[in-house]
């Protein structure tokens, strides 16, 4: 039995069009996952994520390397993959013209639960998912944040070892979504190996073991949340709060070409790269004859770290 729970050799993925000269989606790509991991996936739109779990969930084929799921070839052993895996893409993927409850009883007979624990399950989920009111409407006359709930709930039904999940939280409120996060912190507890690709960092940051950068179907960076920040040395985030916002702060931030900058009613929020001593020397420079009712100077996050190292040059 492998150790990891996913391998990934010098994956490729170039897409042919007729008109257009072949897009190469993924260049090369190499890593592997150890059970009970939540691995988090993340890059710019258009790095080659979505292709990477497509190809580890048997959905695309690649066009060079290897790519293994519990020691199972995607290309070789595609059914065996599938037995194991359960798969939350972009796409809206539920039956429009069932219910809601039906939608999860369908799933969980196609994974092979007996009729009683299906019931018993769909119940259960239901509740946990704040869907059980729209228990007996039809998928088609939900919202689609209602309908992508009931696609993420789906995969709650059965206890495959392998959960794939990309951009989960779309369309969820901040209550469901910080449950939701509970339950795959939980699921990975109990040695379920759960990869993800978010655009909201803070997921990531919250939630990863490991986490993987990259762009242009390259990776950029790999580790823990710990080890990616230490390639952020000498980046800091700099809130402060004005008791009245100067006019002339935009122009002023702006000299200072800082990574990311947020003006939100009184308070500036920016992230610079620069040695602390100069970051404390900047800071006192904005404050200068004016009233600060609030400094925070923090060290970089998930966030500044991304847009670093994916940011053109």
């Amino acid at each position: 039995m492998s150790e990891a729970a996913l391998e990934v050799e010098n994956l490729v993925k170039v897409y042919h069009s007729r008109r257009q000269p072949p897009v190469r989606a993924v260049d090369g790509m190499s890593f592997s996952v150890a059970r009970g991991t939540i691995f988090g996936l993340l890059g710019p739109n258009g790095a080659g994520k979505t292709t990477i779990l497509k190809a580890l969930t048997t959905l695309n084929r690649p066009t060079a390397g290897r790519a293994r799921v519990l020691g199972f070839d995607v290309v070789a052993q595609p059914l065996e993959v599938r037995r194991r895996i359960s798969v939350v893409l972009q796409e809206t993927a539920i039956e429009q013209f069932l219910s809601v409850r039906d939608n999860l009883l369908t799933f969980a007979r196609f994974h092979g639960l007996d009729s009683a624990l299906a019931r018993r399950r769909t119940e259960e989920v239901l509740e946990r998912f704040h869907l059980a009111p729209e228990a007996d409407r039809k998928a088609i006359d939900l919202s689609g944040g209602y309908r992508r709930r009931v696609q993420v709930a789906k995969v709650f039904m059965v206890t495959t070892p392998v959960l794939f999940l990309d951009e989960f939280s779309t369309g969820m409120d901040p209550i469901l979504k910080r449950a939701v996060m509970g339950y795959l912190r939980e699921e990975a507890r109990q040695g379920r190996t759960i990869m993800l690709t978010t655009q909201i960092l803070s997921e990531a940051e919250e939630l990863c073991d490991d986490i993987l950068i990259m762009n242009k179907g390259r990776q950029v960076a790999r580790g823990d949340l710990h080890a990616l920040k230490l390639l952020s040395e000498g980046v800091y985030e700099v809130a402060i709060t004005f008791e009245r916002l100067p006019e002339t702060i935009e122009a002023e931030i702006a000299r200072l070409a800082p990574l990311r900058m947020k003006i939100n009613q009184n308070t500036v929020e920016l992230t610079l790269k620069a040695e602390e001593g100069r970051v404390l020397e900047l800071v006192s420079e904005l404050a200068r004859n004016r009233r600060v009712l609030r400094v925070e100077v923090s060290g970089a996050s998930l966030e500044d770290i991304f847009v670093e190292l994916t940011q053109e040059k």
